[in-house]
């Protein structure tokens, strides 16, 4: 762990976290979120990319999502018209609800500088009470759920999609689940190639994917009409008052059918509001309405249907919607592994996990980031749980909890902004919000139903993906509180070398610390030591601000404090990559000569030892030092030349 670090959004960490890490630098500009600012061609090609990256995880939720809300109505052997149309009635107002009318009107709108998802919200939220602990804590679970997502989204959905091959013919059977290995395998190996290339592909295939749902289905729907009588809410109202605990447990399933609704907020600084916005109402959202439609006609004229979704197809047409189904499942899981890796980089900004190595993989587009770690863990994971289960109506049961968790705690948070940031009173706020957190509610505890089934398993990554980052917050603040019992006030150290100044050597001394207040280990080390000063002295704090990108104006300011001395401050946003030496150029503009060739950057390499007594117990002692020794090198973090770092050791205990 280095001396270098970040003042985190998170209280109590801002002086221990080392530098927590990068960026989400967006392809899209700033002025550009609505989409007007682009050219008209380009503002087509952010729908089609928002077609494919938002929402793949949604658009292939029909692979499954009926089938497995009809499952309990099949229970009794004997299904009703009611039980049809209550179940496709339940599926279309849910993706109304939460999807249209919750994201795409609501949340699309609560953005922090442009940017969406849970952790951007949490900054919002905390912002708007002054630093909530509570907030922070809701925020640590959203984003491990989320991670929770992330590994059961590939898994379910290329299972989902692989399945269909039992039907083209059963000799396939056993090659379901080394298919899907070997798919999830390679989706993740080209992980380092970076997206730039698949990227373009992505939305065409989307497209052409929910035009197939739409063509699929419309000759069924022509056949039947009186399929659209799911529109009448009476309908799903009915199914949930003359079904007791069966419709709770249905209500569990038909979630599956909103899952990806997340990927609306978390990726509005990628393509903006308008294209999302558009995307959805204009393609989208019918399709999937008319999928949905379309298998409920299909399961009233032949209720034995095993998978509605692939038998609305004819048999000439059965391999080529498998393939395709295939092509799309990887495009969703693709996105939600962009997505993680995204709310990784957003965590470490904040100081929630300890920096992780981050590579660009694209050189004109800096949102585009590969996390090696995040990528092996999430393989892991994934295949782990494809063996595990098997199938995709196993996993089913798993997959709910993660995201009813998510979106219970967006809406809870969203509430807060509109009551403090939005300046709403307490009852008009409630009056828009608390019919969301009462329906999403309902389909947690729906979900939790399932928790001996599957529904475990998130619940198992969340509460070990929380240990993990309560344990990275409380361990920083306890060795940042640690060292501050030794710290001697820089204005106290420089006034002493005044009076008894040291030998002076030329060049520039970078001294990186969290607390600009007081001396850094390194400059009290290097004094003690080698016994000269450099003739300009940098006291250097890099913070980390609750928006996720800095003021260009604001960027870096400096204070000269002494003859040989100067304090700078540097700020990034949580969605950006620090980069010292390019930001110290800027210094320039305020008079302040830099040259990097004749600059030494003096960092303080701790190694940490376990407490007996402590503020934590020995197990976390021993995770936190864990934690720190795979944090990434601050060297690599900060982008500072590695000829030019100079790095003093230290010992501490925790």
């Amino acid at each position: 762990m280095s001396e270098s670090a970040s003042q985190s959004a998170v209280p109590g960490t801002a002086a221990a976290q080392a530098a927590t890490g990068p960026s989400e630098a967006l392809t899209t500009p700033a002025g550009a979120l609505d989409g007007e600012s682009h050219p008209h061609a380009g503002f087509w090609s952010l729908v089609v990319g928002s077609v494919g990256v938002v929402y793949g995880d949604i658009g292939t939720s029909p692979l499954y999502a009926f089938r497995e809300a009809l499952a309990p109505a099949r229970a009794d052997n004997i299904l009703l018209v009611e039980e049809v149309l209550g179940t496709a009635s339940l599926i279309l107002w849910a993706l109304f609800l939460i999807v249209t009318v919750k994201y795409v009107a609501i949340l699309l709108r609560m953005d922090n500088n442009g940017e969406g998802g849970i952790l951007s919200l949490m900054a919002l939220a905390r912002k708007a009470l002054g630093g909530s602990r509570i907030v922070l804590t809701l925020g640590l679970l959203g984003a491990a759920l989320f991670y929770g997502d992330a590994i059961i989204t590939p898994a379910i959905s290329v299972l989902s999609a692989v399945e269909g091959l039992k039907l083209v013919t059963p000799a396939f059977e056993n090659s379901v689940l080394p298919i899907t290995v070997s798919i999830i395998v390679a989706l993740f190996l080209v992980q380092s190639r970076g997206t730039s290339r698949v990227a373009a592909f992505f939305g065409p295939v989307m497209v052409v994917w929910f035009l197939a749902l739409a063509a699929a289905a419309l000759p069924h729907v022509v056949a039947n009409p009186g399929v659209f009588a799911a529109l009448n809410p009476w309908y799903a109202v009915h199914y949930l008052l003359g079904h007791g605990t069966g419709a709770l447990v249905a209500l569990g399933a038909v979630f599956l059918a909103v899952t990806g609704a997340e990927a609306l907020f978390a990726d509005l600084g990628h393509f903006g509001r308008k294209p999302i916005q558009i995307a959805w109402i204009g393609l989208v959202f019918p399709a999937l309405a008319l999928n949905y439609l379309g298998q409920t006609a299909l399961v009233l004229e032949k209720p034995d249907t095993s998978d509605p979704f692939y038998q609305l197809v004819p048999e000439w047409g059965l391999l080529p919607m498998v393939i395709l189904a295939t092509l799309a499942t990887v495009t969703a899981s693709q996105a939600v592994i962009t997505g993680a890796f995204s709310l990784s980089r957003q965590a470490i900004q904040l100081g929630l996990l300890p920096r992780l190595e981050i590579r660009h993989t694209s050189e004109s587009h800096s949102g585009q980031i590969y996390l090696p770690q995040i990528n092996t863990l999430l393989l892991l994971g994934v295949v782990a749980l494809a063996v595990l289960f098997r199938t995709s109506s196993a996993l089913a049961s798993a997959y709910g909890i993660a995201v009813t968790g998510t979106m219970l705690l967006t809406a809870s948070m969203t509430y807060l902004v509109m009551w403090k940031m939005w300046r709403w009173s307490p009852l008009a706020s409630a009056a828009v919000m608390l019919p969301f957190i009462v329906i999403e509610f309902l389909f947690l505890l729906s979900n939790l139903l399932k928790v001996f089934e599957g529904g475990y398993v998130p619940l198992i990554l969340a509460g070990g993906l929380i240990i993990l980052m309560w344990t990275w917050v409380r361990g920083v603040t306890i060795l940042f509180n640690k060292t501050r019992k030794t710290d001697v006030p820089i204005l106290e150290l420089v006034g002493m070398l005044e009076k008894s100044p040291p030998h002076h050597v030329r060049g520039t001394a970078v001294f990186l610390t969290s607390d600009p207040e007081i001396a850094p280990a390194a400059l009290l080390h290097n004094l003690k030591h080698n016994k000269v000063l450099h003739e300009k002295n940098v006291i250097l704090t890099v913070e980390t601000v609750d928006t996720p990108r800095s003021n260009e104006a604001d960027k870096i300011r400096i204070e000269p404090i002494g003859p040989h001395f100067y304090k700078v401050v540097m700020k990034f946003g949580f969605m950006e990559t620090p980069n010292i030496p390019k930001t110290l150029t800027l210094l320039r503009r305020q008079g302040f000569k830099f040259d990097i060739m004749a600059t030494s950057f003096f960092l303080s390499r701790r190694s940490i030892r376990p407490a007996a007594h402590s503020g934590m117990p020995l197990w976390q002692d021993r995770i936190f030092i864990t934690l720190a020794k795979n944090a990434n090198d601050a060297t690599d973090f900060f982008q500072i030349p590695t000829g030019r770092v100079v790095e003093v050791g230290t010992q501490v205990t925790v």
